[in-house]
Order: structure tokens, then C-alpha cells, then sequence
């Protein structure tokens, strides 16, 4: 898909050094760039992207730090 943005000077400079630098296209670039700004801006995206990490690590509570936390808790007055 192609489109006509506009785009201030000292930033188009630099994402063409950026993306020089990169050995990428322009169109790359703004492509890539965009589609991380979506991700961060997009709240299901994020909680989607927890979740998998939680997928895929071990989330049970470490013994050792249940047993502390219990240990504070006993220890403090309610």
C-alpha cells in the first residue's frame, strides 16, 4: 500500500541515516516503526504479549519467598 505522509525535516534526516545505517529501506523503516508504535499503543496487543511470557515461564511462587512473605506476615501486627 502506498501513501503520502508529511513528515518534519529533522526527522526525516535522521530515519534516513537510521535506516542507511540499517541497510533498509525507507519504506522498511516507517514500516517497522509504525507497527511497534501500534503494538505499544495497543492495550489487548500488550496484555496478549504478558500473557505469553507468563505462558512461558515458570509463575508459581518460589518456596523460599512464600515462606519469607509468610514470615513478615506472621510477624506484623494487623
Amino acid at each position: 500500500m502506498k501513501t503520502a505522509i508529511s513528515i518534519p525535516d529533522p526527522i526525516y534526516k535522521d530515519a534516513e541515516r537510521l535506516a542507511q545505517s540499517l541497510k533498509m529501506s525507507r519504506s522498511q523503516l516507517y514500516s517497522d516503526a509504525l507497527l511497534e508504535y501500534l503494538t505499544r499503543h495497543d492495550s489487548d496487543e500488550a496484555t496478549e504479549a504478558m500473557n505469553r511470557v507468563c505462558e512461558a515461564v515458570d509463575s508459581r511462587p518460589d518456596p523460599l519467598v512464600k515462606s519469607a512473605a509468610r514470615g513478615v506476615l506472621e510477624r506484623s501486627e494487623w
